[in-house]
């Protein structure tokens, strides 16, 4: 039996290292998301067991997941651990200045275009205050996945997210550059698009390539696009286009100084669809935090 005493001094870490596991299925993701290595976290998990007495994790080639008595540990302690984080948020409250990390998972256009440029301001003046960007283009569980919110287009969001607007609509457009172009006639209809080099976005969640969403009078059409060059970023996916790589599909605020200077040609203008502005979302839980409330009215968009 384990020694009641020594589970009291023993660092309550191990227990959150064991949930990160078996949240996430993983020792290679859970490290990732703790910031150790993954020989430190089997090494953790098996001193837990050994400490319990009892095999939390059934480990395989492939795979990892709870035991009987893992399941019951981690149905136990997930829940108290977050009435502690709740707790721990209504105290930072009484601090003299706000204070505590904002998690925020965003594309990197969303985090160039709007995070950056207004959370800048917001950090110096309030030195307390720490986030944490991360880019990804999938549809992120931000409960599940340790986010305090998200970023995405409007349609997007969950319905049983708060959502709140930061940006306005944004109109996408194809692209592609003129050396491009001179070798290889424009596109006329959606269906042409199949025939064109275009330069596409692996989505991090599927892993899959993201369906171009047309769109024309009311009738909506997803063109499965193939090309040489395949990115996880806008940004690069715009490089690619300005150099001739292929076509691309991008928000038109992105595109249009390249478009402007000449670097860049608009193709299928009628099909290019608007879409519902960015909108940051997290669960009602989160409102509580004054640093959280600070970012939300800083995000927060003004027409």
């Amino acid at each position: 039996m384990p020694d009641p005493d020594k589970l009291h001094r023993d660092n309550i870490g191990d227990l959150l290292s064991f949930i990160a596991v078996a949240r996430e299925r993983s020792f290679t993701r859970a490290a990732g998301i703790l910031g150790v290595s993954q020989s430190t976290l089997s090494h953790t998990i098996r001193h837990l067991e050994s400490r319990l007495g009892v095999r939390l994790l059934t480990r395989t080639t492939r795979s990892v997941s709870p035991t009987e008595a893992g399941e019951r540990l981690l149905r136990t302690l997930e829940p108290r651990f977050q009435e502690i984080e709740a707790e721990l948020a209504a105290l930072s409250e009484l601090r003299e200045f706000p204070a505590g990390t904002i998690r925020i998972t965003a594309t990197d256009y969303a985090a160039d275009t709007v995070l950056w440029p207004r959370l800048a301001p917001l950090l110096q003046a309030y030195p307390d205050i720490r986030v944490e960007i991360s880019i990804d283009y999938g549809l992120v569980d931000i409960a599940a996945e340790g986010f305090d919110m998200g970023i995405r287009w409007g349609d997007q969001v969950a319905k049983d997210m708060i959502a709140v607007r930061v940006a306005p609509d944004t109109r996408m457009v194809i692209v592609g550059a003129p050396s491009y172009l001179a070798q290889h006639p424009p596109p006329a209809t959606p269906q042409d698009l199949l025939r064109h080099n275009c330069i596409t976005l692996r989505l991090a969640s599927s892993g899959g390539l993201y369906a171009w969403e047309l769109q024309k009078e009311g009738r909506e059409l997803q063109v499965r696009v193939e090309g040489q060059a395949t990115f996880n970023g806008a940004y690069q996916m715009l490089n690619a286009a300005v150099s001739g790589c292929g076509l691309a599909f991008l928000p038109e605020d992105q595109a249009r100084p390249h478009i402007d200077a000449g670097h860049l040609l608009c193709l299928l203008d009628d099909w290019c669809p608007i879409f519902p502005g960015l909108h940051i979302y997290y669960p009602s839980r989160r409102q509580s935090s004054r640093a959280m409330a600070l970012v939300v009215d800083a995000l927060r968009y003004q027409s």
